[in-house]
Formats: C-alpha cells, sequence, structure tokens
C-alpha cells in the first residue's frame, strides 16, 4: 500500500514536471498574455472538455468568474457545461455537436476557445475546434499522450506526454490552468499601484484593478 501511494505521487510528480520543459513555459506565457489581451478587447473565454476534463473547464471557469488570488472584477467566461444544452443538442443532434453547438452559439471573433482532452481524439472537441476556427476565434488545446487528432490543430497547444492514465495527465492540465490564472490576474492586476497609474484611465479592466492578496 505504501509503496504504491508513493509511486502514484511520483507518477504525478513526473507528469506535472513537464510544465517546467521550455515548450511548456512557453505555451504558459503565451496562453496568459492572449487571455490578458482578450479581457482587455471585451472578448471572453469558452471551454469544454469531457468527462473529468468538463470538470475542469468549469474550474477554470469559476477561477475566472469568480476570484483566485486577487478581488478584482469577474472576468467573463463560460464552460460548456448546462445540462440542458448538453442533453438537447445530445438528444437532437448528436453528442459529438454538444460542443460546436455552444461555440457556435457564444463564439465571437475576439473570443478564446480551449479545449481539454487527454487524448486529442474527443470528436466533439474536434468539431468544436473546427466551428472555433471557422468563427475566428482563437484556439489553445490541452492534450495528451500523443495529441491524437488534434494535435497540431491549435493556435496554442500543451501536450502531457509519457502517462498511460488520463487522471496523471489531467492532474498536469490542472496545474497548468492555475499557473495561467495567477498570470493573468498578475498581468490585468498588478500589485503596485504606481504601475497602474497612467494606464487605469483608459484601460477597462485597470480601472477596478487592486492589490493582489496572499491565499488562505
Amino acid at each position: 500500500m505504501k509503496n504504491r501511494i508513493i509511486n502514484s505521487v511520483n507518477d504525478s510528480l513526473i507528469a506535472t514536471a513537464q510544465l517546467k520543459e521550455p515548450v511548456s513555459i512557453n505555451f504558459i506565457s503565451e496562453v496568459a498574455s492572449t487571455m490578458a489581451n482578450c479581457f482587455r478587447n471585451q472578448g471572453k473565454i469558452i471551454i469544454a472538455g469531457n468527462g473529468g476534463s468538463l470538470c475542469d473547464a468549469s474550474h477554470f471557469a469559476e477561477e475566472l468568474t469568480g476570484l483566485f488570488r486577487a478581488f478584482r472584477p469577474a472576468l467573463p467566461a463560460i464552460a460548456l457545461s448546462d445540462p440542458g444544452h448538453i442533453t438537447c443538442v445530445g438528444n437532437d443532434l448528436g453528442f459529438d455537436q454538444i460542443f460546436s453547438r455552444g461555440v457556435e452559439a457564444y463564439g465571437n471573433k475576439n473570443d478564446i476557445f480551449i479545449g481539454l482532452t487527454t487524448s486529442g481524439n474527443s470528436l466533439n472537441i474536434v468539431n468544436a475546434f473546427n466551428a472555433a476556427k471557422k468563427k475566428g476565434l482563437t484556439t489553445v488545446a490541452f492534450l495528451g499522450k500523443c495529441g491524437g487528432k488534434l494535435k497540431g490543430i491549435a493556435d496554442y497547444e500543451l501536450l502531457i506526454t509519457g502517462m498511460a492514465t488520463s487522471d496523471r495527465i489531467q492532474e498536469a492540465h490542472m496545474t497548468a490552468i492555475h499557473i495561467i490564472i495567477e498570470l493573468v490576474e498578475n498581468l490585468l492586476f498588478p500589485n503596485t499601484s504606481s504601475h497602474l497609474n497612467g494606464q487605469i484611465e483608459n484601460d477597462p479592466i485597470l480601472q477596478y484593478g487592486v492589490p493582489l492578496v496572499q491565499p488562505v
């Protein structure tokens, strides 16, 4: 039992350690900057995933619409998780269209679509990316294993490799998501008031900026 626990923790650390690789650092930095610019331009984030990845999508969205580490205005983010929408589209049009239909409904050119899939092969996520690209959204993919059908499709891509099970990939995805949100808050709501001076009057986001707070 003890060895199994230790081995599981080690596997999780191996997956998460991939976030320290240069390609992952670039992904995190670029996505955070892109999201901050999206919010500055009155855009929103649309996020989708299946199963545990849907829970991660909801988690991602609520950290933006709610609070993460800063007292600040809500940031617009939608997880495509409404049960009425999912069951309606799934029943009438097919499960493979539940997310693409949501992108069609909510997506605009200034928005970002983020898809989470540990295999890269989930057809409903693939279709959502196609819908997002058709509407001109910026696209971000959180992938695992070999990347599947979505490898190389998105504007920004994180690929967690070498993991046999989806849970380890999802753990790395969630760590990356938390770091991205931390960076977005720092970009939009800097800690020092002097940095805000001169920008605050012309920036609808920074008008409400407040210092970061320590997590409890």
